[in-house]
């Protein structure tokens, strides 16, 4: 059976401006061409912005990012679309969709062709996924993957979007249960949407061979919590810091970049905390396993997530985690060797989940345990069959 042709469409995609955003899309999708039953072109737009001067900040990254590139041998192409502050959010997924029309037409012409859609995120880029699909012929699989359904749907424009976009789409997959459900709720039939959650890579993700030297490597003296995400206000850092001043004994290393930075760095400096408290930037994913290695726990105090993967890499590496009782969280921290889930996401409830975590704190090696079976190969598994399907149907609806 010759491999299955995808496009896969996603403005959450890594590029060399940003190594880091939206991977999981990529380690997903790498996972899945690894197998050897799919190949895939990546089209990955990117905003238009003019200026690549740092005077611009975060929007300048966006003209600093390759026409296109190769990255683990995926083909990716960055192409540019326009996007309006104030009403971007109404006209996003047509001016994203009438972009893409001449790229894609381009990209079949070279490529010989598709044999589907395979987009990630519901708004704008499902939207517009479906619009190519019925404009190209193709079935499109959408995956849903956190705020795209967790908070656009609450806009009257996006919703109804969405809902277009639920209708026309072949297959919907969700990276949890809680998103499922979500979506069911505005109107997604239960029998379109498959719950295929994200992996992790157990190779990579692993304990480091040697733990204090990885310690030593960040000048660690203290019991330490780690926080990986980007410092935007959903990731809750700030709930974070702030319960730092209630557990003294602990010191916390913060692992990303974003515009919060300022306004965290006056918080850890407003607070005392300057000692215990540092704000690392952002790391290479391939150097994230030492320090989640490195801590005693991992700390998560988001507001909104679909399938938090920094949850799975952590307990790769032997660190149990505190997470915020937050859709897809429960389903991924189910047992004591996982971590804890906060009572409540506030700087007490950090707290006071960080000394329940301790009080009874699992083996390294349990830890690491839990997370083995949560590998990519069930999902990639179940990303073949789901394509193979939906791609039969459609050829046979054609025939």
């Amino acid at each position: 059976m010759p491999p299955v042709r995808l496009l896969t469409f996603s403005t959450l995609f890594p590029n060399n401006a940003r190594p880091n955003h939206g991977v999981f899309v990529e380690n997903r999708l790498r996972h899945l061409v690894a197998s050897g039953d799919a190949v895939s072109e990546v089209l990955a737009p990117v905003p238009w912005f003019p200026s690549a001067h740092p005077r611009f900040g975060d929007r300048a990254l966006n003209a600093r990012v390759a026409r296109s590139e190769t990255r683990h041998g995926l083909t990716i192409r960055h192409p540019r679309f326009p996007v309006i502050p104030r009403v971007g959010m109404s006209l996003a997924p047509m001016l994203l969709y009438r972009a893409m029309v001449p790229v894609v037409a381009k990209m079949i012409r070279e490529t010989g062709g598709f044999d589907a859609i395979d987009a990630h995120y519901f708004y704008p880029d499902g939207v517009a996924a479906v619009w190519l699909g019925q404009r190209f012929g193709l079935p499109v699989v959408v995956t849903a993957r956190g705020t795209d359904v967790s908070l656009i749907p609450q806009f009257r424009r996006p919703r109804r979007l969405i809902q277009e976009a639920i209708a026309g789409a072949s297959a919907i997959v969700t990276v949890s249960a809680a998103l499922k459900e979500a979506l069911i709720e505005i109107g997604a039939p239960s029998g379109k949407v498959t719950v295929l959650r994200n992996g992790v890579d157990t190779a990579l993700f692993s304990p480091p061979s040697d733990r204090d030297a990885a310690r030593a490597a960040l000048g660690l003296t203290r019991p330490a919590l780690i926080s990986v995400g980007h410092l935007i206000e959903r990731k809750g850092h700030h709930r974070t810091i702030e319960a730092m001043a209630k557990l003294p004994e602990f010191e916390l290393i913060i692992v990303g970049e974003g515009p919060e930075r300022d306004r965290l760095d006056a918080l850890i400096a407003r607070l005392g905390l300057g000692e215990r408290v540092r704000l690392v930037g952002t790391r290479p994913h391939v150097a994230l396993p030492s320090l989640y290695g490195a801590a005693d726990a991992s700390v998560l105090s988001s507001s909104r997530e679909g399938w938090a993967n920094v949850l799975l890499e952590s307990m790769a590496c032997g660190t149990p985690v505190v997470a915020s009782n937050i859709w897809g969280n429960p389903e991924v921290v189910r047992t004591e060797a996982a971590g804890v889930i906060t009572r409540e996401n506030t700087a007490d409830g950090i707290a006071d989940g960080v000394r329940r975590l301790f009080a009874r704190a699992p083996s390294r090696e349990a830890t690491r345990a839990y997370a083995e079976p949560f590998g990519w190969e069930e999902t990639t598994a179940g990303q073949l069959r789901l394509f193979r399907q939906v791609t039969d149907e459609w050829n046979a609806r054609k025939a």
